[in-house]
């Protein structure tokens, strides 16, 4: 009878056992004196798992931190979930996005951010000195220099105008002016309101373009930045200012712009458009604000239709007039003591 094959297995692996463990401890007659070892090759998703398992099991021996499961309550600092840690509901401010402003439309912004008057009289100094530049200094001295003669018989009255505005050609020094032009032009139109500034500046060319053509200025913009200074120094003349590395009384401002560029210049000649500008800002000066108090009448007083279009309700500038006006009543006349009186 042929033995089944179940009965074969089961005498070789009795063989193997009685060939592997001898009861003497003596090598038995069945022991294979060598063994091959058997590898099974495993696959790379059986070893994974193995060796996730080993490391749940080692921190379960240690105990402490343990592997995330999915769905667990816990909190993130860069997270985007809609819950706190504790399971709450986020309360979402509203957030508003702020649009990046450009240079361009950060420079328009501020343009348009100074005073009406002030922003038209730089806008006509960069149109002068563009036209400066296009034309040439023989060319522009021609078209836009103060002429009498022209302007009376040949009717070109933009000369009174473009002599105002034109600063020379693009420079240090022209772009200072520039600034000392928006500097006193925006503190004189804040104080005193558009529509007196706008009469203030009609006064200064006015005035200007006969002193300069009776001494052959052919320009007289430094001369309304000289004025413009003048106004705003003797209404506050006591206060400190700081000149370059000095500290000095306001009046004595306009002065040491002169002395400055006539020391620059190395001519005694460029103090003269100073001089004119002094004179121009005193006669407005004096008769705004000297002459009224001494019982003249006050002339200098813009229209009410002027007032109401360009000042609104006629009380633009009030603030800033009220404390010129305060500064200039401050400065009161203390009486005096007699020689040798107690």
């Amino acid at each position: 009878m042929r033995p089944s094959v179940a009965t074969s297995v089961g005498m070789a692996a009795a063989v193997a056992c009685i060939g592997a463990t001898p009861v003497d401890g003596k090598p038995s007659f069945f022991q294979p004196r060598s063994r091959i070892p058997i590898t099974r090759q495993q696959s790379p998703l059986h070893t994974a798992d193995c060796n996730a398992n080993t490391i749940h099991t080692l921190l379960d021996i240690r105990g402490g931190a343990s592997r995330r499961k999915k769905g667990g309550k816990t909190a993130s600092l860069y997270g985007t979930s809609s819950k706190t840690a504790t399971g709450k509901q986020k309360v979402k401010g509203s957030v508003k996005e702020e649009p990046q402003k450009s240079a361009v439309s950060d420079t328009m912004a501020k343009y348009k951010s100074i005073l009406p008057l002030t922003r038209i009289y730089i806008t006509l100094v960069g149109i002068v000195t563009l036209l400066g530049l296009v034309l040439g200094e023989e060319l522009a001295q021609g078209l836009l220099a103060l002429d009498p003669i022209r302007t009376m018989y040949g009717l070109e009255l933009w000369r009174p105008l473009t002599a105002a505005c034109f600063l020379g050609p693009p420079s240090i020094g022209w772009l200072m002016n520039a600034y000392y032009l928006f500097e006193y032009g925006s503190s004189l139109e804040r104080a005193f309101g558009t529509a007196q500034h706008l009469l203030f500046l009609f006064v200064q060319i006015a005035f200007l373009s006969v002193c300069s053509a009776f001494f052959g200025q052919p320009f007289f913009a430094q001369s309304v930045i000289t004025s413009m200074l003048h106004v705003l120094s003797r209404s506050m003349p006591t206060q400190k200012v700081k000149w370059l590395i000095f500290t000095v009384p306001y009046w004595t401002l306009p002065y040491g712009l002169m002395a400055s560029d006539v020391l620059q210049a190395g001519n005694a000649a460029a103090a003269l458009p100073h001089v004119l500008g002094i004179l121009s800002g005193h006669l407005y000066f004096f008769h705004k604000n000297v002459w009224p108090k001494v019982g003249g009448e006050d002339w200098l007083v813009p229209p009410a239709f002027v007032r109401s279009r360009l000042d609104g309700d006629g009380g633009g500038g009030s603030k800033g007039k009220e404390s010129v006006n305060a500064a200039l009543k401050a400065r009161k006349k203390g009486r005096g003591k007699k020689l040798g009186g107690k």
